[in-house]
C-alpha cells in the first residue's frame, strides 16, 4: 500500500485538496441519479403512468433497503480516514476486510428475507393495483444485486477513506454506465418493460464489484491477505457495529421521510405519484452533486480527526460549506430557468406533465434547503459522531410529520412539498447548532 504516506506535521486544507477529491465523487454521484432518470424516461417513453409509479415505488423501496445499511459506506469511510490520519496502516487492510464482510452477509440476509420485506413495504405504500404489479415484477428481480450492492458500498467506502477519489469515480462509472446502457437496450430495444430495468441494475451491480475487488487487490498489494484474528476481533467489530448502528437509524429514518412522501403520493392518485417522482429526481440530482463536497468532507475531517488537527478540520468545514452553497445556488437557478424543459424531457405523459408544472416551484430550491444537510453530515461522518447525527435526524424527522399534519388538509400535496423542505432545513441547522460544542468536546484534550 505505497500510495499511504505517513501524516506528520500540518495538514494542508485547500480549495485545490477539496476538489481534488470533490470534483471526481461529484462526476461519481452524478451518474447515480441519471441512472433513475434514465429508467423514468425510458419507461416513460410507454406512456404508462402506472409504469413510472411502479419504478418509483420499487426505487423507495430499494433506498429504504439499501441506504439502511449505508454505514457500510459512510462508516467505512470515517474509520479508514481516522486511520489513515494516525497512520494506522494494518487497520487499513482490516477495515477493507471487515466491511465486505459485514456487506456480504448483510445482503445475503436482504435476499432470505425478501418476501416479507416487499409485502410490508407494499402494505404501506397503497399504491393502485396495476402499479402494485409493476412494481412487484421490478422488485423481485433487483433484489437478486442485494449481496454485490452492499459489497460496492463497503469498497467505496474504503476508496473515500484513502481520499482515492478518482478510483472511486471509475468504479461509479463503469456501474452506472453499464446501467444505464443496459436499461435503454432491455426496455426500448427488447421491449422487456419494467423487468428489463431491473436487470440492468442486477448485471451492473456484479459488473461494479468485481471492478471494485480488483482495485482494492492492487492497492492492497502483498498485505491483502486478511489476518483473521484482526479482522474479526470482538472488540474493533463491537467499535464499528456501534458507530453503524447510529448512522444506521439515522439512515432508516431519511428514507422513511420520503418513503412517507412517496406513500402520500401514492394515495393521491397514479398521476401524482408520477409528478412527485419526477420531481424528486431534481432533488436527486442535487444531492448526489452536493455529495462530492460532502465526501471531501468526510475524508479531510476524519483524517484530521486521526491526526487531532483541530485547525485542519476547522478549514474543512469553512471550505467545503462555500463551495456547498455556491453549487446549492447554481443549480436552483438551472431548475428555475429550465425545469418545465425537464419535466418534458423525461415524460410524454400530457397528465403528468401538467401535475408536476404545479409543484416545479418546490423541487427548485430543494438545493438550497438541504444543501447545509449535506455538508454536516459529512463532517460528522468523518468525525464519527455519529449520535448527534442520530438525534438530529430523528428531530428533523418528528418535524416533518408535525408540518405534514398541519399543511396537508390545508394546501395538499404543496404541503406534502413544505413539509420536505423544512425537513431538510432542519437537519443542517440542528447539526449546525451542535459543531462547535463536538469540535471542542473532540479537540481539547490534544489542547491540554
Amino acid at each position: 500500500m505505497d500510495e499511504v504516506k505517513t501524516r506528520t506535521g500540518n495538514i494542508p486544507v485547500t480549495h485545490k485538496r477539496v476538489l481534488g477529491i470533490a470534483i471526481p465523487m461529484t462526476l461519481a454521484y452524478l451518474t447515480t441519479p441519471l441512472v433513475g432518470i434514465v429508467d423514468m424516461t425510458v419507461i416513460g417513453q410507454l406512456g404508462d403512468a402506472a409504469l413510472l409509479g411502479g419504478i418509483a415505488v420499487g426505487a423507495i423501496i430499494f433506498d429504504l433497503v439499501f441506504t439502511t445499511f449505508n454505514f457500510l459506506r459512510s462508516g467505512t469511510t470515517g474509520l479508514t480516514a481516522q486511520a489513515l490520519g494516525a497512520n494506522d496502516r494494518p487497520e487499513l487492510n482490516d477495515i477493507v476486510w471487515r466491511a465486505l464482510g459485514l456487506g456480504t452477509f448483510s445482503g445475503l440476509a436482504i435476499l432470505l428475507l425478501q418476501v416479507p420485506i416487499f409485502m410490508v413495504a407494499m402494505y404501506f405504500i397503497a399504491a393502485s393495483e396495476t402499479v402494485h404489479e409493476a412494481t412487484r415484477q421490478y422488485f423481485f428481480i433487483r433484489v437478486l444485486a442485494a449481496p454485490a450492492s452492499l459489497a460496492n458500498y463497503a469498497i467505496l467506502g474504503w476508496l473515500l477513506g484513502l481520499g482515492r477519489a478518482t478510483l472511486g469515480l471509475f468504479i461509479q462509472t463503469i456501474l452506472n454506465g453499464v446501467n444505464m446502457a443496459l436499461s435503454a437496450w432491455f426496455v426500448l430495444s427488447l421491449g422487456w418493460g419494467i423487468a428489463g430495468a431491473a436487470w440492468s441494475t442486477v448485471i451492473a451491480e456484479i459488473i461494479g464489484l468485481v471492478t471494485g475487488l480488483i482495485i482494492a487487490a492492487f492497492i492492497l498489494g502483498p498485505d491483502i491477505a486478511p489476518r483473521i484474528g484482526r479482522v474479526f476481533d470482538r472488540a474493533k467489530l463491537k467499535l464499528m457495529l456501534s458507530l453503524n448502528r447510529d448512522i444506521m437509524i439515522r439512515s432508516f429514518a431519511l428514507i422513511f421521510a420520503f418513503s412517507m412522501f412517496t406513500a402520500i403520493s401514492a394515495r393521491a392518485g397514479d398521476v401524482t405519484l408520477a409528478a412527485n417522482a419526477l420531481l424528486m429526481n431534481f432533488f436527486l440530482f442535487s444531492g448526489f452533486f452536493l455529495d462530492g463536497f460532502a465526501t471531501a468532507a468526510e475524508q479531510l475531517a476524519g483524517v484530521a480527526i486521526g491526526a487531532r488537527q483541530r485547525q485542519a478540520f476547522e478549514r474543512t468545514v469553512k471550505l467545503t460549506l462555500i463551495w456547498g452553497f455556491g453549487l446549492a445556488g447554481i443549480l436552483t437557478c438551472i431548475y428555475t430557468l429550465f425545469g418545465s424543459n425537464l419535466i418534458a424531457f423525461m415524460t410524454n405523459a400530457e397528465d403528468v406533465r401538467r401535475v408536476a408544472g404545479q409543484y416545479l416551484v418546490w423541487a427548485t430550491i430543494t438545493p438550497l434547503a438541504g444543501v447545509l444537510a449535506f455538508q454536516m453530515d459529512g463532517i460528522y461522518i468523518g468525525a464519527t459522531w455519529s449520535r448527534d447525527m442520530r438525534n438530529m435526524m430523528l428531530a428533523s424527522l418528528a418535524a416533518f410529520v408535525a408540518a405534514w399534519w398541519i399543511s396537508y388538509p390545508l394546501i395538499g400535496n404543496h404541503g406534502l412539498w413544505l413539509a420536505l423542505v423544512i425537513f431538510l432545513s432542519v437537519r443542517g441547522f440542528t447539526l449546525l447548532w451542535r459543531l462547535k460544542f463536538r469540535i471542542n468536546e473532540t479537540f481539547q484534550p490534544a489542547l491540554k
